[in-house]
């Protein structure tokens, strides 16, 4: 698997992917009464935050996007 996620990129995603995993618990919105908006978020954490570690991003490589140096 190549690398196409840059290291600002890769904080950025892992910032975003915590804060969407822990919306649902610590948020109290009314939205997350609703199962279906718990596991919207929580998936779209988990995705953010294994493209992170990965340092691959599939759409990245579908549309040709590049953001890391090599």
């Amino acid at each position: 698997m190549l690398t196409n996620v840059g290291s600002i990129d890769r904080v950025f995603r892992l910032i975003l992917g915590l804060i969407l995993l822990g919306m649902p618990f610590v948020s109290g919105l009314a939205l997350f009464g609703s199962t279906a908006a718990t596991v919207t978020f929580m998936v779209g954490g988990l995705i953010m935050v294994a493209t992170s570690a990965m340092k691959f991003c599939p759409l990245y490589r579908i549309f040709g996007i590049k953001t890391c140096r090599m």
